[in-house]
């Protein structure tokens, strides 16, 4: 395991992004959290979320396909 998956900056918050949602290329899409520091992944391409392949709180690894995105 590398770290935890946080869909949201913190619990009362809304998740970054869903399922539809548009994104752009720098957008932060989740939160990695590894070793008591908490990392904000950015998008490294544009488009659509297909799907979100895992749940907050699941833990993560390295090469770990998060999102589907057209």
């Amino acid at each position: 395991m590398v770290g935890t998956f946080y869909a949201a900056p913190n619990p009362e918050s809304p998740d970054f992004v869903s399922k539809g949602s548009t994104i752009s290329t720098g957008e932060v899409v989740c939160v990695v959290e590894a070793m008591k520091l908490f990392n904000e992944i950015e998008s490294e391409i544009s488009g659509t979320i297909e799907k979100v392949c895992v749940n907050s709180g699941d833990p993560v690894e390295f090469g770990q396909t998060l999102f589907l995105v057209r």
